[in-house]
């Protein structure tokens, strides 16, 4: 059996508010197969954004224990926490977050180029996932040139362009009408899938959620299957 590309424990976070201790996160266990894409599933204000900032290693402040291919990660220093950022994980958020004076074939490039990939493979590598996105004649175009549907699929091409192991994305088709969000949100799955990537997406909508291999739902703060 492969071993989980995702494997949290425990995790759990709380903070002080008018005197009262809330609790985001309340011992969420969640296990992701590689490949797997997995639905995070609950309204606003439910801490789906608060578990991938855990995951992601963009925030501190958690108690238990949180593994990404293997490697125990909870504890590194911020040095590791780049490392594993680079070199296994993507992200996507609701907005693109696409650098505005750059085209979409160099935002995807820069997001390579930080990593050290030289400017020609990068390119490339930029012009496949573009295409792949259905993007191929948009490549010279600035943000500002572009959909907002068209934006996304720029910033989903960047997640993907360092070839992570997990893809995390919060509420990446939330700011998008309803059937945009559909058009993205299946050019996203198609291209994490063809990736071999896995992906824990979080969203408040239950009929995109089920286009994915399974989902969890927060209750209480904790994680709970429902399909």
């Amino acid at each position: 059996m492969n071993e989980p590309v995702l494997q949290v424990t425990g995790l759990a976070r709380s903070f002080e508010q008018g005197g009262d201790r809330i609790e985001v996160l309340a011992g969420v266990d969640l296990a992701i197969a590689p490949g797997e894409i997995v639905a995070l599933l609950g309204p606003s204000g439910s801490g789906k954004s608060t578990l991938l900032q855990a995951v992601g290693l963009l925030e501190g402040g958690f108690s238990g224990r949180i593994r990404i291919c293997g490697e125990e990660v909870g504890n590194l220093d911020d040095l590791g926490r780049t490392r594993v950022r680079r070199q296994r994980l993507g992200f996507v958020y609701q907005f693109h977050h696409l650098l505005p004076d750059f085209t979409a074939r160099e935002n995807v490039m820069l997001a390579q180029m930080v990593a050290g990939v030289p400017d020609a493979s990068a390119s490339t590598r930029a012009d496949e996932l573009l295409t792949a996105l259905g993007l191929g004649a948009r490549l010279t175009h600035k943000p500002a040139q572009l959909s907002g549907g068209e934006q996304q699929r720029v910033a989903v091409a960047r997640a993907l362009a360092n070839h992570p192991a997990l893809v995390l994305a919060d509420e990446p088709t939330g700011n998008l009408d309803e059937a945009t969000a559909g058009l993205v949100l299946a050019a996203f799955l198609d291209l994490v899938r063809s990736t071999g990537a896995a992906a824990l997406v979080a969203t408040h909508n239950v009929a995109l959620a089920r286009k994915m291999d399974r989902v969890v739902t927060l209750q209480h703060g904790r994680l709970v299957a429902i399909e």
